[in-house]
C-alpha cells in the first residue's frame, strides 16, 4: 500500500512565485490588521490582511480582494502607493 506523493512539490519546485505569493521583506501591525511588505519574481508590493502571525522571510499565499491606490492608514500615519486588501493570508513555507 503506497500512498501516492506525485504532485505534492510542484509548488516549491517551481521556479517563480506566482502572483499571489510572495516573501515576507517588512511588516506593521495595525488594530485587526497585519501589513506586509512581500517580493516575489514580479515585484514588491504591500498587502494587508487580517490580523496574521508572520515574520520576515515566511513565504505567504494570499487570496486578493481590492487593491487601493494612495492609500493613507491614519492609524500607520503613512500613504501606501499601492496596497492589496486580502481575505486571507496563509503561511506556505
Amino acid at each position: 500500500m503506497l500512498a501516492e506523493k506525485a504532485g505534492t512539490n510542484t509548488a516549491s519546485a517551481a521556479a517563480g512565485m506566482p502572483s499571489n505569493e510572495g516573501k515576507v521583506l517588512s511588516t506593521l501591525d495595525a488594530p485587526g490588521y497585519t501589513y506586509m511588505e512581500l517580493a516575489n519574481t514580479e515585484k514588491r508590493f504591500w498587502i494587508a490582511a487580517p490580523t496574521t502571525r508572520v515574520k520576515i522571510g515566511d513565504r505567504v499565499r494570499f487570496e486578493q480582494s481590492l487593491v487601493m491606490k494612495n492609500f493613507n492608514s491614519k492609524t500607520l500615519n503613512r500613504t501606501f502607493d499601492q496596497i492589496i486588501f486580502v481575505n486571507s493570508a496563509t503561511i506556505v513555507n
